[in-house]
C-alpha cells in the first residue's frame, strides 16, 4: 500500500475510535458523576424527553412608571447639590403608557432654575408636562421609550437564560417573537410551578423608607376602605395588580410622595387570602437592585434559619451607608416585587456594603429552598419588564419515550432495507458503501455531542435524510465507475477515473442543500433549527465518508483482492 494510503487510513481510525468514545456516555446512559472522561450527551429536546413550553407576554407600563420615578430621584439629588429642595411625589398613571411624576418645590422661585437644570441634564429624556406654583410634573421621553421597547426583549431574555442556567435545566430554548412575545422551552422540567416562578419574578429589589408618623390604625381603616370597595388580593391574582389598584383607590388619602407597600404572611390555616401587613413607604425608592453586587444565602447560627445575605456594588454601598446615615431611628423597608420582606429600624449607620433579607419562620427545608430562589433571581437579575404567562403546555415524558421508540423501530428497518439492496445490487461495492454508512452516522452522533447540540424530532428526520444523502453519493460513484468500466477500462483505471468524476458532482449536490440549511439555521426557530443542524452536520459527513472514506476501504480492497473485474 502506498504511504499515502497508510495516511489516510490511520487518520480515519483515529476519528473512529474517538467518535466511539465521545458517543458511549449516550449510549451507555452514563450520569455526570461518572468518572468517564468525556461528560457531554446528545440532548433530547422538548418533543423527545417532555418538558415546559411557555410564551410570555411583555407589560411595557410598569417599566414607563419605574423610569419616570428614576428620573424624578435623580432631579432630586441633583437640586440638592444646588441648594434646592423638592420633594418626589405621586406618579400619574391616568396613561398608563406615559405616566408623569410629579415633584414638589419649596419655593415657587425654584422652579425656573430646576427646569433649567433639568433641561441642562436631561435634554431629550425627560420632558417637562405642567408647571404650576410649586409643582412640576415631568415625563419620559419618546426616545427613552423608545430605547426600552428596543432593548426589553434582549435584556429579559439574557435574564430568563441567567435564570434557567442557574436552575440547572439542559440547552434551553429561549426565543423572541416579533417586538413583546418570548418563548421559553424547558426540556426536561418537571417542577413546573418552580420554573414558572423564577421565570416569571420581576425581582425588582427596592430599599425604601417607611413613614410611621401615619398610626397603624389609619393603615387598617385605609384596608377596610378597600376591603369595602372589593379591592381585595386573591391567591392567584397577580400581587401588582393588586398594589396598583390598591393605591390608585387610595391616593386622595396617602400622604403625598408615599405608597402602600405590603407584607405578605401565609398562616398555617389554608385559606384563600394570604394575610398582609400594610406599610407606608416613600414612592421612589432609595435604593433598587441596580446597585447590587450578590446574593447569597447564609444560615443564622443563633435561630438556625436561613436568609439571602446582599452585597453592593460600590457606588451602591457609599450610598447605602449615606442613606442610613441620615435616617437613624428610622425604619427602612426592604421590597421585592412590592412585597416587604423586612422594615428593621436603623440603628446607627452601615458601612460596608452589605445587608440582609430574612425569611420568616416555617418548616427549614421550604425556607431554605425559598431563599435559593430569591438569591438566585436577585444574582440573575431583574427583568426590565413584567412578563405575563399568556399559554403554557406541559408535554410529558411519555410521548417523547414513544416518539424514540418509533424512529428507533422506523430507522432500524429503513437502515436494514438500504443494506439489503445496497448489497444484492452492488455486491462487494455495496458492502463498502454499508461500512461507509455506519461510519457516517458514527461521526454525525460524534458532532451532534461535541456540538452538544439538541435532538428533536425534526433532527431525526434531519439524521434520515443524511442516510438518504449518503447512499446517493455512493450511488453516484458506483454509477460512475461502472460507465468506465463499459468504456473498456481495466478494474484499477476505472476505479480513479469514476471517483475523480463523481468528486464535483456530489460537491454540487450537498452545497445546494447546505445553503437551504444555513438559511433554516438562520432565519428559522425551534425545531426547524434542530433540522437544519444534524441536516448541516451530514452534509459534512456525508461528502468526507462517501468520497474519501469509501475510497480507502475501496482501495484496500483492491489492493487484498486480486480482481480483474470489479464485484459492482
Amino acid at each position: 500500500m502506498k504511504s499515502s494510503w497508510w495516511m489516510r487510513f490511520s487518520f480515519l481510525l483515529v476519528l473512529v475510535v474517538l467518535s466511539i468514545l465521545l458517543i458511549i456516555p449516550t449510549a451507555m446512559k452514563f450520569s455526570e458523576d461518572s468518572s468517564y472522561p468525556f461528560k457531554s450527551k446528545i440532548n433530547l429536546g422538548l418533543d423527545l424527553q417532555g418538558g415546559l413550553y411557555m410564551v410570555l407576554g411583555i407589560d411595557f407600563k410598569k417599566v414607563y412608571t419605574d423610569e419616570v420615578k428614576g428620573y424624578g430621584r435623580k432631579i432630586e439629588t441633583l437640586m440638592k447639590d444646588k441648594g434646592i429642595k423638592l420633594q418626589v411625589g405621586s406618579v400619574d398613571s391616568t396613561d398608563p403608557m406615559d405616566p408623569k411624576q410629579m415633584l414638589i418645590l419649596e419655593k415657587a422661585s425654584d422652579m425656573v432654575p430646576t427646569i433649567a437644570r433639568i433641561k441642562e441634564f436631561y435634554q431629550g429624556l425627560v420632558r417637562i408636562t405642567k408647571e404650576d406654583g410649586v409643582n412640576l410634573e415631568i415625563a419620559v421621553s419618546s426616545t427613552i421609550k423608545k430605547q426600552i421597547e428596543e432593548q426589553s426583549v434582549g435584556k429579559s431574555i439574557e435574564v430568563i437564560r441567567n435564570r434557567i442556567d442557574e436552575f440547572g435545566v439542559t440547552e434551553p430554548e429561549i426565543l423572541s417573537q416579533g417586538s413583546d412575545r418570548i418563548i421559553v422551552q424547558l426540556p426536561g422540567v418537571r417542577d413546573i410551578e418552580r420554573a414558572k416562578d423564577l421565570i416569571g419574578k420581576t425581582a425588582r429589589l427596592e430599599f425604601k423608607m417607611v413613614n410611621d408618623t401615619v398610626s397603624p390604625t389609619s393603615l387598617m381603616d385605609w384596608m377596610k376602605k378597600a376591603e369595602a370597595a372589593q379591592i381585595v388580593f386573591k391567591k392567584g391574582d397577580r400581587f401588582s395588580d393588586y398594589l396598583k389598584q390598591m393605591n390608585e383607590f387610595l391616593k386622595a388619602d396617602l400622604p403625598q410622595g408615599y405608597e402602600l407597600a405590603f407584607e405578605r404572611r401565609t398562616t398555617k390555616v389554608e385559606t384563600e387570602n394570604d394575610q398582609l401587613m400594610p406599610y407606608l413607604v416613600e414612592v421612589a425608592p432609595q435604593i433598587t437592585g441596580d446597585d447590587l453586587q450578590d446574593a447569597r444565602v447564609e444560615i443564622d447560627q443563633q435561630r438556625n434559619e436561613p436568609y439571602v445575605s446582599m452585597e453592593f456594588k460600590p457606588q451602591g454601598a457609599v450610598r447605602f451607608e449615606k442613606i442610613t446615615g441620615e435616617n437613624i431611628g428610622r425604619r427602612m423597608a426592604v421590597i421585592l416585587d412590592g412585597n416587604v420582606y423586612s422594615a428593621p429600624n436603623i440603628q446607627t449607620k452601615i458601612g460596608g456594603g452589605r445587608a440582609q433579607i430574612t425569611m420568616g419562620g416555617g418548616n427549614f427545608n421550604n425556607i431554605m429552598k425559598e431563599a435559593k430562589d430569591l438569591a438566585l433571581v436577585l444574582r440573575a437579575g431583574a427583568l426590565p419588564v413584567q412578563l405575563d404567562f399568556l399559554e403554557q403546555r406541559t408535554i410529558g415524558p411519555n410521548l417523547g419515550a414513544d416518539a424514540i421508540k418509533s424512529a428507533q423501530l422506523g430507522a432500524t428497518i429503513g437502515l436494514i432495507l438500504t443494506f439489503v439492496f445496497a448489497v444484492l445490487y452492488y455486491k462487494m461495492s455495496g458492502v463498502i458503501a454499508v461500512g461507509t454508512l455506519v461510519v457516517n452516522l458514527l461521526f454525525t452522533f460524534a458532532c451532534l455531542v461535541m456540538l452538544e447540540a439538541t435532538l428533536t424530532l425534526p433532527g431525526i428526520a434531519g439524521l434520515a435524510l443524511t442516510v438518504a444523502m449518503a447512499v446517493d453519493g455512493n450511488i453516484i460513484i458506483f454509477e460512475r465507475v461502472r460507465e468506465e468500466m463499459r468504456k473498456g477500462l481495466s478494474a484499477q483505471k476505472a476505479f480513479e477515473v469514476g471517483y475523480d468524476n463523481a468528486l464535483w458532482t456530489i460537491l454540487d449536490s450537498n452545497i445546494t442543500t447546505a445553503a437551504a440549511g444555513i438559511c433554516l439555521l438562520n432565519f428559522g426557530t425551534g425545531p426547524i433549527r434542530g433540522f437544519a443542524v444534524t441536516l448541516l452536520i451530514g452534509i459534512v459527513v456525508t461528502v468526507y465518508t462517501s468520497y474519501f472514506v469509501s475510497k480507502v476501504l475501496y482501495e484496500l480492497y483492491l489492493e487484498k483482492v486480486s480482481v480483474k473485474e470489479l464485484s459492482i
